[in-house]
């Protein structure tokens, strides 16, 4: 029996090799395009920084123009060349077909929701009256455009349920143009707003609020910084030239305004975050009287964040982390002269990750090492009962009208798809309202577990992995790692059918919590940010580390893939680690570190990085910023470098600069490639773009890992 054992694994490894040495025969093949070296440097608190490819930052020059097509040409020669690409492609297809529904809402009478039938590029609306009534077509973003690039951001329903607002953004851009439409016509109205980014749309009586940049400079629309967002009040039937203006601040460029309105519709809601600060400002005002201005409860924007959840008479359930890095829920009385503010939900040692009122109710979501557990409480914060959930994994929704009997949330976990529960307040009792049907998928043959591994500094940080059942510790799994660590995201346990095409494979999928996110509070938040961002990198460095000494993998058969700071994270890891990795796919990344604030929204970031015009943030930065730190002569992994032509969050510039310096730095044993995306945005602007997207990443990830996918 050994001897056989042992025989299997050196054909293993000879197989594998085989794949390798392909690889690197395509990747040595490669002729990099030429990109112009410029004599630009900077200099900051008396260090000169050379930036010799800042030309292509330039989003209008032909220059840029040519060097993108020819690194576009040179990557998709590469991809045309794996052997199964198509049938990756055709596998991808297969295992999204089928139909996902999200969670309905309910205004009036008529519910509404939205649902894709598989394939569709845009998720389509849908309403009905009442739960047992018939779905009927609402909005259908998929004729928005030919090619099914226009994505459907917002859609908010009037109270009465008369009326709907959405927003539209064309070919991946921020960009938003805002519609309205006559609910029982399905007749689209005339109004039509411009400029919107990042905007809610608040109704309030006969119209909405919304929020708006300047316009910006022609030519520029996708890269200019954008300043001075403003709060405007739209009324039905006028243009927007006749918008009033609700709020504005001359003096300071770099802030966001958000406006939300009460269920009752009688308090506007205004939240300022600025760029330094992590937190919010909270102001509101009556609109049940004549007021023009807002009354503060939270005055001066700092780290302490602030949100409205409800309002309770004259009186507000607001989350905050002030006092609590774990969040508590408190009542804020304006009218109070003494104590303004009282618990309802005081801080826990869990995190509270989500919190919701309806039917007269609070549904309080709190996570413990990043899984879900959700209660219901009554309205002076008496805890009722815990919500049983059908295992480990994500809980989210929950929120609801004051008057509902039911509310919906959504479960879901890296082995079990996204099911819409209903849960009945009066009787407490749970049930699936609609589950996926996933063909060939049986959740029994997957395994997920939650992991903990010790990082560079001794903090215990969480992994979830999922893999096929039975699998074997012996350090030959191909595996893929991800992380993100960043603006207080949590990685929750999450499904994605997309990814069925790698754990089939066998591969192993690994997520890190690493710091940075907010899967234990503000303070994992700030432990990974500003002059602690090295904590982020350390955290995934480990968690790859983890992995090969648990023989769950082994440097030739581990990639790593991020996605926006996660790009960053990919950066930056493969910079300090090279030798620990054998494939890297860093997607939409922000690779300068010292520049990202001059572009787009890009000063909003402050808030998580620091700013390069402080000396000390900019000793930080320096650093480790992905481009400032790419060595000479080093073997980087194979590596895929992914963004858009509509990437208006982080501007392609960041990518272009960092895959020329890499290419011109890198040994080049192994592939350095760029794919840019057309009539796409930070995220896949369509279904067809998510898809060519992920074929292209996985098959890159198979060809350098050495693995020849079975169909």
């Amino acid at each position: 029996m050994a001897g056989k054992n042992s025989r299997v694994i050196r054909v293993g490894v000879v197989a594998g090799a085989l794949v390798v040495m392909v690889s690197l025969s395509l990747a040595q093949s490669l002729q990099y395009p030429a990109a112009r070296k410029a004599e630009q440097s900077d200099t900051y608190h008396g260090v000169k920084v050379s930036d010799p490819y800042r030309w292509l930052e330039d989003d209008r020059s032909e220059e840029v123009a040519q060097w993108v097509r020819a690194e576009n040409e040179m990557t998709f020669s590469y991809l045309d060349k794996i052997p199964y690409r198509a049938q990756v492609m055709k596998r991808l297809e297969q295992v999204l077909n089928y139909p996902r529904h999200v969670q309905p809402f309910r205004r009036g009478k008529f519910y509404f929701f939205s649902k894709n039938d598989g394939l569709q590029n845009q998720n389509v609306f849908y309403v009905q009256d009442g739960l047992d009534g018939k779905p009927e077509l609402l909005v259908d973003p998929n004729k928005f455009s030919a090619d099914g690039t226009s994505r459907l951001h917002a859609l908010t329903v009037s109270r009465d349920g008369q009326y709907c607002a959405y927003a539209v953004s064309t070919g991946g851009s921020d960009w938003e143009e805002a519609h309205v439409m006559e609910v029982s016509s399905r007749k689209v109205l005339a109004d039509e707003l411009k400029w919107l980014k990042f905007s809610t749309l608040a109704w309030a009586g006969k119209g909405f609020f919304y929020s708006r940049f300047e316009t910006p400079e022609a030519g520029h629309e996708l890269s200019s910084k954008n300043d001075f967002q403003r709060i405007y009040y739209h009324r039905l039937g006028t243009p927007q030239a006749e918008d009033e203006l609700i709020y504005e601040d001359e003096a300071k460029a770099e802030q966001f305004y958000a406006l939300e309105t009460t269920e009752d519709e009688k308090f506007a809601i205004l939240s300022i975050g600025g760029k330094g600060p992590r937190g919010n400002a909270l102001f509101f005002r009556d609109l049940s009287k004549p007021e023009k201005t807002f009354t503060a409860i939270v005055p001066e924007i700092s780290d302490d964040a602030f949100q409205v959840i409800d309002d309770v008479g004259d009186k507000f359930l607001i989350v905050t982390n002030r006092k609590a890095p774990n969040y508590r829920l408190t009542l804020y009385d304006p009218a109070s002269k003494d104590v303004a503010w009282k618990d309802v939900l005081p801080e826990k040692a869990e995190t509270l990750q989500e919190v919701a009122t309806a039917g007269g109710k609070i549904f309080a979501v709190y996570m413990k090492d990043v899984i879900s557990r959700p209660y219901v409480y009554s309205m002076e914060g008496q805890m009722e009962n815990e919500i049983a959930l059908p295992g480990v994994g994500t809980a989210t929704g929950f929120g609801g009208n004051h008057d509902d009997k039911v509310v919906f949330y959504s479960f879901t976990s890296l082995n079990f798809p996204p099911t819409i529960f209903r849960y009945e307040i009066a009787s407490r009792a749970a049930k699936v309202f609609r589950s996926p049907e996933i063909s060939g998928f049986k959740p029994k043959n997957y395994e997920t577990k939650e992991v903990f591994y010790t990082s560079k500094d001794g903090t215990r940080v969480p992994m979830f992995l999922v893999y096929r059942r039975g699998l074997k510790l012996d350090g030959y799994n191909p595996t893929l790692l991800w992380g993100y660590g960043g603006f207080n995201d949590i990685g929750s346990p999450e499904f994605s059918a997309l990814r069925l095409v790698l754990l089939e494979q066998g591969f192993v999928y690994a997520s890190a919590n690493i710091r940075g996110g907010g899967e234990y509070g503000e303070k994992w938040h700030e432990n990974g940010s500003k002059l602690k961002k090295q904590n982020v990198f350390d955290d995934f460095i480990a968690a790859g580390e983890w992995l090969i000494a648990n023989k769950y993998t082994s440097r030739e058969k581990l990639a790593v893939h991020g996605v926006s700071n996660g790009g960053l994270l990919i950066g930056a890891v493969i910079n300090q680690r090279p030798e620990l990795f054998r494939a890297a796919v860093a997607q939409a990344g922000v690779m300068d570190m010292l520049r990202f604030q001059k572009f787009t929204i890009g000063w909003a970031w402050v808030s998580d990085y620091g700013s390069s015009d402080n000396e000390a943030e900019f000793k930080a930065l320096y650093a480790y910023s992905p481009l400032h730190n790419i060595r000479a002569g080093v073997k980087y992994p194979a590596t895929l470098i992914t963004t858009a032509d509509h990437d208006d969050r982080v501007v392609p510039g960041h990518s272009f600069k960092y895959a020329a310096t890499l290419q011109a730095a890198a040994n080049h044993e192994d592939p350095v490639l760029i794919r840019i995306d057309t009539n796409s945005g930070h995220a896949a602007s369509s279904t067809t773009k998510r898809l060519e997207q992920t074929r292209d990443i996985y098959s890159f990830v198979f060809y350098n890992l050495g693995i020849t996918p079975k169909y």
